[in-house]
């Protein structure tokens, strides 16, 4: 199963999610995909496998995180899955399909949500709270790791990019063009600590 898993993510890693198929998973690892169906009943069943597996990097128990305190938890956990997941070109696409229920998601799921329950959000709040961040973290992924790169343009491109456009209907952009492109890493922790200080406010509400 380990070995299955792993040929699996190396075809994700290599040509893309839509590439993973049981059909040729079974090409690359020589075998029929008679095989395969022994261990999956499907193609979902394959990714969510998979996708587990990714969530395997990110090893972080519970004490650990209580330990920290529920804003340090939550943006050790932002930033370990961003990491993790930009270790695989394209695996966050296939996060898109299904909510992630294997063994190694359900754990960190479970840790952060008591980590919230712990300090005193209520349920409600502490079940969006870890979904938003889950989401978060999962759109950044895709557009760092996804096809086509950042979308972003590089430096050097912008004054290009502001001498082919009427300078005087952007006033406000040229005032920021310095300071353009935003790396994504960069967008990623400012939006993530704008997350948090909504979830302090909500927190000091309760």
């Amino acid at each position: 199963m380990e070995r299955i898993v792993a040929a699996a993510l190396r075809i994700v890693d290599e040509e893309g999610a839509e590439a993973l198929s049981m059909r040729t998973l079974a090409q690359r690892l020589g075998s029929g995909t008679a095989t395969l169906y022994r261990h999956f009943d499907n193609r979902a069943a394959l990714v969510a496998h998979v996708v587990d597996r990714v969530f395997g990097a990110v090893q972080l128990n519970r004490e650990e995180l209580v330990a920290m305190g529920w804003q340090q938890a939550l943006r050790t956990v932002a930033h370990t899955m961003f990491d993790a997941l930009g270790c695989h070109r394209d695996a966050a696409r296939l996060m898109v399909e299904q909510i992630p229920m294997g063994p190694n998601a359900m754990a960190l799921r479970e840790n952060c949500i008591a980590v919230l329950l712990d300090s005193g959000f209520p349920p409600r709040v502490a079940a969006h709270a870890y979904a938003t961040l889950a989401r978060y973290v999962l759109g950044f992924a895709i557009q760092t790791n996804g096809h086509g790169g950042t979308g972003q343009l590089d430096a050097a491109q912008m004054p290009a990019v502001f001498r082919s456009v009427d300078q005087s209907l952007f006033p406000a952009t040229l005032a920021v063009a310095g300071s353009l492109p935003v790396p994504i890493e960069d967008e990623f922790s400012f939006g993530l600590e704008l997350l948090l200080s909504g979830l302090v406010q909500l927190h000091d509400d309760v």
